[in-house]
């Protein structure tokens, strides 16, 4: 079966579906999507969509967080096993562990985490809002996972006491396998290029960047850079979406970087999905509640947060 692009948006539309992507999805899937964002942008988005049916894109996590924050709705994904290996590294019996070990400590868990593990967590965050919810907890100390090094990251940045669990090995094996000697590679055949980097990455390549942030936040990042060419130390679908926001800078993948999880969905399987309907995303109404409290309170922090900044910047 010949599947186009142009044919799978005929038949959402025809169907009443909304396509939800992630940035790392094929590009073929990202121009057909109505909304494509990084996972804080998708989690406010969906709250706002009239919708109910929505058609997710992504990993499984994801479009769980897409189903706790919408329980009402239909949503559907082409595959069933497109997971991240990084969000089932932390286990309920992990954080009930470290919470038996270390009381009273809040525990926040990245949205790259099973709802399961979330329902047990104080709040969530994202990587581009880590920081804004470790800063406005009443601790020194926090216990944070699964990635450790995004946690390494968030240490730096608060100065805060941050407790990895489960620990060495809770990472992103995209982010956490590249070698700094690929990056230098790149910075030396393109030595006039800037090194955006995500803070999922270890520590010795986030040394090699000139500036580290999230999908989202890389979006931003070129409009203000005065610089014409960029590395980009992420997963090599981003490339897409920059390229298409920025026609006249040059974006310059890490080749090894690619999640395979995330290329588990493509135009045959997406077509299908919406076809059949089959594969559609269903959680225990007390599971919802749970973890939505613990997304419902990063959401809370960060749109605090973002209020506050547009206060001073009017203020000023």
């Amino acid at each position: 079966m010949y599947v186009t692009p142009e044919k799978i948006r005929k038949l959402a539309d025809e169907k009443g579906y909304i396509i939800v992507a992630h940035n790392y999805q094929i590009p073929e899937l990202q121009q057909i999507a109505d909304y494509l964002g990084d996972s804080l942008q998708l989690a406010r988005i969906v709250t706002k969509i009239d919708a109910k049916k929505i058609l997710f894109l992504g990993v499984d996590f994801m479009a769980e967080v897409m189903k706790v924050l919408n329980p009402e709705k239909k949503i559907i994904v082409p595959v069933g096993y497109s997971t991240c290996p990084m969000a089932n590294s932390l286990t309920v019996e992990d954080v009930l562990k470290y919470k038996e070990i270390y009381k009273g400590i809040p525990v926040v868990v990245y949205v790259n985490s099973r709802t399961e593990v979330k329902a047990v967590a104080d709040v969530v965050c994202t990587s581009a809002n880590a920081i804004d919810v470790v800063n406005a907890l009443d601790s020194d100390t926090i216990l944070f996972g699964p990635d450790k090094n995004l946690a390494s990251y968030v240490a730096e940045k608060t100065g805060k006491n941050i407790i990895p669990i489960p620990g060495e090995t809770g990472y992103c094996y995209v982010h956490n396998y590249v070698k700094d000697s690929e990056i230098k590679k790149l910075m030396s055949k393109y030595p006039n290029a800037e090194v955006m980097v995500h803070p999922e990455v270890p520590k010795n390549i986030r040394n090699l960047a000139h500036f580290i942030g999230s999908t989202s936040q890389m979006e931003k990042y070129p409009a203000s850079s005065k610089a014409n060419e960029f590395i980009v130390v992420t997963e090599v679908g981003m490339l897409a979406k920059l390229e298409k926001l920025y026609p006249d800078k040059v974006f310059i993948p890490v080749p090894s970087m690619v999640c395979y999880n995330m290329k588990k969905n493509n135009l045959r399987n997406t077509y299908l999905a919406l076809l059949e309907e089959k594969i559609e995303v269903t959680l225990d109404s007390e599971l919802i509640a749970k973890a939505r409290k613990a997304i419902e309170r990063m959401l809370e922090i960060t749109e605090g947060a973002e209020r506050s900044e547009r206060k001073v910047v009017k203020s000023a």
